[in-house]
């Protein structure tokens, strides 16, 4: 599979997503740390069989981690490691807790695993974003209620004489049922509560049969042993029918509260006092189905029994399937096979993460730290196979790590999260890869002794470092960049400062080996040019890049819709003249010209230097498929041969490079602006790709500047000022040519071409990702006439209501209020560019029109 920017992503998501714990328990206090054995922490072996725990798989991967966590030698052994670990904790405890929780949203605690020797629920906010909840286990609850209830009686009660008092154990079982009662209606009316538990499975097993928990009759036995066992100081529930009961009163009350928070069962998986048989989920389908209200969350990945929990998942809309424990309790491939079982049949929707994190902070930072490893294994297989896309991938992550929980406990977070932000591992080749592009690249182009590394910002301007080979071979072994400040992203094309330029920051730009290319020949120095992405210090594309907002959304359109696109450009360029004199101006190269003609001055005047230019490109390996004059005097079109989008900008500004060198070496300036001269006799720039739904705001960065409005009218062949398409109408700003071929007119030379093209793509794809193209998405039909020579009606009958925008102004405004492409650009992209674009229109404001005109001449 070739480098994917989105598979990037989806390895960066896994990486950071922010976590909902939605089960885990508390830790101990810093006196209590040596209560359990630390060797638990991938274990449910109790006793004699913990010695056996050294020997697998589990523990050995846990201890080779626990060495990189405590920062001990690769060698160190267990019992080293758990020094290494004792001073840690002495040194700074808080800390370690704190790298344990790290990218820990919040945690939803069963705190009634044990209540003496660990610290509260709350007491764990300091190390989250957001405030841990509660998850009340109902055994605890009625353990502590029953000790309550007995404990001032024991001078009258013995054991001897209970099968003649049913009287007392009638008034235990109603005094007993109303605290319980109400303990459970206080916890679903607090905010604290966003769930229950019940560990009913270690206790007597997961068939939990119908009872009737009004009376006592049914469960009259099962309750006085209880009671008898209690007035030994024995509260352990574990007795048949009465541990049923009260899971019936649970959810019965929960059932009619109409506050149904969900209710997590202990399956599967667990230490030697459970019944493994009797641990299977598929015990709990009768209940399931008498309680239809009530979310069923099945904790544990319920293994060894995840396919029979996964079939609950699918088959009912409240049963929910909890991926955890098994990290760290299980091998990898054990861990592997349990989250392609869930896989096999649930819905990404019904799963959940959980660590199980208990006691020590260590199992929290080891189960995140193998589920992300083992998650990212198992879907960037899936993506390699066609199975997902990488955008489903990415949106599976969020959902099971963050979204899910969030919606089923009804928690009210946000996931801060930006795949833009937080993306793509560089574009560029890695080091290994670069050093071979560069070798290969200088064995067959031996002369080159310096690289031109560049990069297109905001205004369209071409920035430009020069480097000696041998200090960019360096450049390349190391895998870095140039650094600069992330500011200089933010000035004009004078270097003015915008509210887009911060000083603070380092942004670095790293040469894409794959676009490396020889200048011309006559250019003075031999050299070669290559584009470059913005990357932070890690690596990481920055948002802010236009070339790599390009890359990702063409390969979103790739993975979302199997979409490729090729791009084909015609550069309109317009030679002129200096002309001295006390205000320098231009005046038009050739004048005795029209569209396609070759007149004697053009023969004896024009013809050598677009010779020269044809021959420089194709010589460098930039095809020309023909060149030809325009209508405008000194205007000619040179027609590149398409090629895939990002390419073909790159391809771009390349060509655009050589034209405006050569033309400068005959004394000349070579200008990609729209209208140069007065008047404009016909304007025309012509692309690929787009969409009208968004068009308003894709002008902004199509049609940049206010001169590029100049050629937004009607009857003049340059697109026309309505929003509309036609075949073959070039008086639409989008012309179809051809099934699946495109020309885009409401464009000119002006545009940085990265965010132009990137502009239309993103505005394709929200139409296609709200199910239609462009032309449905827009509600506009064929238009085969000039739509500015239609009535009213017509226009309205083929879905044209509206104009273009008639300045730039309207255009950024457009572009602000359109939140939907913002989102697929960038909103920190959009909110720099539309800053920069208004202070640079300040800028020009306060020009005189000739001064504006020369000075945009100067630079386009």
């Amino acid at each position: 599979m070739q480098h994917s920017p989105l598979l990037d992503d989806l390895r960066t998501v896994i990486r950071t997503c922010p976590i909902i714990d939605n089960h885990a328990h508390n830790l101990l206090r810093p006196t209590e740390l040596g209560t359990y054995a630390f060797e638990t922490i991938t274990t449910e072996a109790h006793g004699e069989a913990l010695k056996d725990t050294f020997k697998s798989l589990s523990h050995i991967r846990a201890a080779r981690q626990l060495r990189e966590l405590y920062d001990c030698d690769a060698a160190a052994s267990w019992d080293e490691i758990v020094t290494k670990r004792a001073q840690t904790l002495k040194d700074d405890s808080n800390g370690l807790i704190k790298r344990c929780l790290e990218g820990t949203h919040c945690i939803l605690m069963d705190d009634g695993l044990d209540s003496d020797t660990v610290h509260e629920y709350d007491w764990h906010d300091q190390f989250t974003t957001s405030k841990t909840k509660r998850i009340v286990r109902i055994e605890t609850v009625a353990q502590d209620l029953m000790e309550v209830l007995t404990s001032g009686e024991q001078s009258s009660w013995h054991e001897d004489n209970y099968e003649s008092r049913d009287d007392d154990i009638n008034r235990i079982w109603t005094q007993f049922k109303e605290a319980f009662l109400a303990d459970i209606e206080a916890a679903i009316s607090d905010p604290e509560v966003v769930g229950f538990k019940s560990v009913i499975c270690y206790r007597t097993g997961l068939d939990i049969r119908p009872t009737n928990a009004e009376t006592i009759e049914s469960i009259r036995a099962s309750f006085k042993e209880w009671v008898v066992s209690c007035r030994r100081g024995e509260y352990r529930l574990e007795h048949k029918g009465f541990n049923d009961a009260l899971v019936e009163l649970l959810l019965r009350s929960l059932s009619d509260s109409g506050k149904a928070k969900p209710v997590q069962f202990h399956t599967g998986l667990g230490d030697a006092d459970i019944d493994l048989l009797l641990s299977n989920p598929a015990h709990l389908q009768p209940l399931i189905e008498r309680y239809p209200t009530v979310p069923f969350v099945l904790l544990h990945s319920s293994y060894p029994y995840t396919r029979e929990a996964g079939y609950l998942a699918t088959v009912f809309k409240n049963v929910y399937l909890d991926i955890g424990e098994v990290f760290p309790m299980l091998s990898r491939d054990g861990q592997l096979s349990i989250v392609r079982q869930a896989l096999e049949l649930v819905p990404t929707s019904k799963l959940l993460w959980s660590t199980d994190g208990h006691w020590f902070p260590e199992t929290y930072w080891l189960a995140n730290k193998q589920f992300r490893e083992v998650l990212e294994e198992v879907l960037v297989d899936y993506v390699h196979k066609e199975d997902l896309s990488a955008s489903q991938a990415i949106d599976f992550v969020r959902d099971v790590m963050f979204n899910n929980s969030n919606d089923l406990y009804a928690l009210g977070e946000t996931l801060q999260i930006d795949t833009a932000t937080t993306s793509s591992k560089a574009m560029s080749r890695g080091s290994a890869d670069g050093r071979q592009l560069l070798e290969n690249f200088l064995q067959r182009e031996p002369a080159v002794e310096f690289v031109c590394i560049q990069w297109l910002d905001y205004m369209a301007t071409t920035r430009t470092r020069i480097l000696p080979i041998a200090e960019f071979s360096r450049l390349v072994e190391k895998d870095a960049g140039i650094g600069i400040s992330r500011g200089n992203t933010g000035t004009l094309q004078n270097d003015a400062v915008t509210p887009a330029c911060t000083p603070v920051g380092q942004m670095y730009v790293r040469p894409d080996l794959s676009t490396l290319r020889r200048t011309h020949a006559q250019h003075p120095l031999p050299s070669a040019t290559v584009h470059a992405f913005f990357h932070d210090g890690p690596g990481q594309i920055l948002p802010e890049c236009p070339r790599g907002l390009l890359q990702r959304l063409l390969q979103w359109a790739k993975d979302e819709h199997d979409i490729t696109f090729l791009v084909g450009f015609e550069i309109e360029v317009t030679f002129l003249r200096r002309v001295s004199g006390p205000s320098a101006t231009f005046e038009p190269w050739t004048t005795n010209q029209a569209w396609s003609s070759l007149t004697d001055e053009q023969y004896g005047t024009s013809l050598p230097l677009l010779a020269e230019i044809v021959k420089a490109l194709l010589g460098i390996g930039i095809a020309v498929q023909q060149f030809h004059t325009e209508s405008g005097q000194g205007q000619y079109e040179f027609v590149l041969a398409p090629l895939p989008a990002l390419e073909a900008v790159d391809t771009l500004l390349q060509a655009r490079q050589v034209v405006q060198q050569l033309a400068a070496s005959h004394g000349l300036r070579a200008t990609l602006h729209p209208t140069p001269l007065h008047p404009p006799e016909r304007e025309g720039a012509f692309f690929v790709a787009g969409v009208l739904a968004h068009l308003d705001a894709v002008c902004a960065f199509t049609l940049p500047e206010a001169a590029s409005y100049g050629r937004v009218r009607d009857d003049a062949w340059m697109g026309g000022t309505w929003v509309a398409w036609g075949s073959q109408n070039r008086e639409t700003p989008l012309r179809r040519v051809e099934r699946g071929r495109w020309e885009v007119r409401c464009l000119d030379g002006l545009a940085n071409m990265y965010l132009a093209v990137a502009a239309l793509l993103g505005a394709g794809l929200l139409g296609l990702r709200e199910g239609s193209g462009a032309a449905a998405g827009a509600g506009v039909k064929d238009c085969l006439q000039n739509p500015s020579q239609l009535t009213p009606e017509q226009r309205e009958e083929l879905g044209i209501t509206r104009r273009l925008p008639p300045d730039i102004h309207t255009s950024l405004a457009a572009l602000e209020q359109d939140g939907a492409l913002a989102e697929v650009l960038g909103a920190r992209l959009v909110g720099d560019y539309v800053a920069m674009k208004r202070a640079e229109q300040t800028m020009l404001g306060d020009m005189g029109e000739e001064e504006r005109r020369v000075w945009l001449l100067e630079r386009y």
